[in-house]
């Protein structure tokens, strides 16, 4: 059976130089290092920086049900990651906003269904000042909300259970390059 592009990962190094291609699936059963991103849609209410969060849907093939960051997912091979996290943040979240790049980092976990999450993640940040119109993607999401940076931050701590194994250093990028400054 030929993987669909679609189905397919880039695999990196950790200077995120292109070296291969690899079954999704596959990719996180081997723990192979493969190009990600993070996408965190933000807004200031009440003087406090507040971002979006989806509950990923049950269906998902790994973190079901945890909270985790506005839009997560990976680059098609031949995709730039730009546009990419564009088309995701679209396609998971029915939102169309600007996006600029916060950072990237490296990070390795274990998940549930026996996978390993091997990524380097490209942290892109939207900034609204307005309500935004959210249509969610049932096969990716089943709950969205807008939560306070610093009270998320602490309930992470307290509650790592509740979400996704990347939402704190996604987090802490996020602080140090929009809120810290």
């Amino acid at each position: 059976m030929i993987s669909s592009p679609h189905n397919s990962v880039i695999l990196v190094d950790e200077h995120d130089n292109e070296i291969g291609t690899e079954e999704k699936l596959k990719a996180h059963e081997l723990g192979l290092l493969h190009r990600a991103f993070s996408v965190c849609v933000l807004r200031k209410q009440n003087d406090a920086w507040q971002i979006l969060l989806q509950q990923r849907a049950h269906g998902k093939y790994h973190s079901g049900g945890l909270w985790t960051n506005t839009c997560c997912s990976h680059p098609r091979p031949g995709e730039q990651t730009l546009h990419a996290a564009e088309r995701r943040l679209k396609e998971e979240m029915g939102i169309t906003a600007p996006l600029i790049l916060a950072d990237s980092f490296v990070y390795q976990a274990s998940l549930d269904n026996n996978l390993t999450e091997h990524e380097l993640d490209h942290v892109f940040i939207a900034i609204t000042n307005s309500d935004i119109n959210i249509i969610l993607n049932p096969d990716e999401a089943i709950d969205y909300h807008w939560i306070d940076i610093v009270h998320l931050h602490q309930d992470i701590k307290k509650h790592p259970e509740n979400y996704t194994a990347w939402l704190d250093r996604v987090i802490e990028i996020v602080w140090s390059s929009v809120i810290g400054t």
